[in-house]
């Protein structure tokens, strides 16, 4: 059994194809290679791998994806259609997701950006009290992700709802499910917390109409994709006080463009799509047990459905 290690990141080889090969017996774990030849490879562990590595390796049975969205996958045209990718899930990604949802949520909620200001004046002011029912979140995706943000904000007693194609989320979390209930849903969110993968039909879903329908002094938190949220839209909202503030971690253009309006705009946090990183000890430990249950023929959970597109 041959396994590929294939990505365009600045990866240390030793950091992952040690610890992978060293938890796979008799397998051969390789970097990829932009100048080299086929290896033959029956397994690709990837992270937005270059388009060549469909083309060459033509005897693949699997594909494992190092993070849980595929979207960098299916803009590859030599990907064959009936080729079998498998996802991550969660590797701690889901925990740190919650983190910087709530911390963004709550320096707004309880006013942290305007003690700051307070501070820099040497003002000693206390400013009002937070009322939670005037802070309702939504999220939006339901899934490893979107489920734990849910349940983190339930567990403070901010008022939670979510929102996914099918309807499903944690007990306790008010659901929504589809295109039809997405108005409504919208409509009771003051907070939108946005954890949906990429597909077709959630391209561009952050736009003037969505956005528009969100209460008053409504607040955006992006940690989904960055083709998620039309950038001008939002940016006109903001000047035009429909929105009170957005943090963003993903961008249409990553790295962020310096001369790109959301650094320098008053009411926008901008971070280096950091929100939830994966902790390599826990993907490699998940990517390596996925691997010994495809080679025993076993069933895999993370299996992407191409027709859903996550």
């Amino acid at each position: 059994m041959k396994i590929v290690f294939a990505t365009q990141e600045q990866f240390d080889p030793a950091e992952w194809i040690d610890p992978l090969a060293a938890r796979l017996a008799d397998v051969e774990v390789m970097m990829w290679r932009d100048d080299g030849p086929a290896v033959g490879a029956d397994i690709a562990v990837v992270f937005n791998p270059p388009a060549a590595l469909f083309e060459r390796e033509r005897g693949l049975r699997a594909v494992f994806n190092l993070g849980a969205g595929v979207d960098a996958l299916f803009g590859l045209p030599a990907l064959p259609a009936g080729l079998p990718i498998v996802r991550l899930e969660d590797a701690g990604m889901a925990a740190k997701m919650a983190e910087y949802a709530l911390h963004a949520v709550v320096s707004a909620s309880r006013r942290f950006d305007g003690y700051a200001s307070l501070q820099r004046e040497g003002r000693w002011r206390q400013l009002p009290e937070i009322d939670r029912s005037a802070w309702p979140v939504g999220i939006l995706g339901m899934g490893v992700m979107g489920s734990r943000v849910a349940k983190t904000f339930a567990a403070l007693d901010y008022p939670v709802s979510g929102w996914s194609r099918s309807g499903k989320g944690p007990d306790g979390i008010v659901m929504h499910a589809g295109a039809a209930a997405l108005p409504d849903f919208l409509a009771r969110t003051r907070v939108l917390v946005n954890t949906l993968p990429l597909t077709d039909e959630t391209q561009d879903i952050l736009c003037r109409d969505t956005l528009g329908r969100l209460l008053p002094d409504a607040y955006l938190v992006n940690v989904g994709r960055g083709p998620h949220l039309v950038e001008e839209d939002l940016l006109a909202l903001l000047d035009e006080g429909r929105m009170a503030g957005a943090t963003l971690d993903v961008f249409r253009t990553e790295p962020l463009p310096a001369d790109h309006p959301f650094w320098r705009h008053p009411r926008v946090t901008v971070t280096p799509h950091v929100a939830a990183i994966s902790s390599r000890r826990e993907t490699i430990a998940q990517v390596a047990e996925k691997i010994r249950s495809f080679m025993r023929g076993e069933p895999l959970t993370g299996v992407v459905a191409r027709d859903r597109g996550y």
